[in-house]
């Protein structure tokens, strides 16, 4: 369960870099940009918060 946090949460901040470069280099709308980076950033900060800064021990 942890390991699929660790990539829905990294699926999260890609969603938050790569809609940036994408805008900029002109292949998506800002509409587009907007909705993905709103996604990835929900996304992480739903996931995140389970798995960070907890011991080995505890899980």
């Amino acid at each position: 369960m942890k390991s699929l946090l660790k990539i829905l949460s990294l699926v999260g901040l890609l969603l938050t870099l790569i809609p940036s470069i994408l805008y900029f280099s002109g292949y998506i709308s800002a509409e587009q940009h907007k909705l993905l980076m709103l996604i990835g950033t929900a996304l992480w900060f739903l996931t995140a918060p389970f798995w960070m800064n907890k011991s080995e021990e505890a899980v």
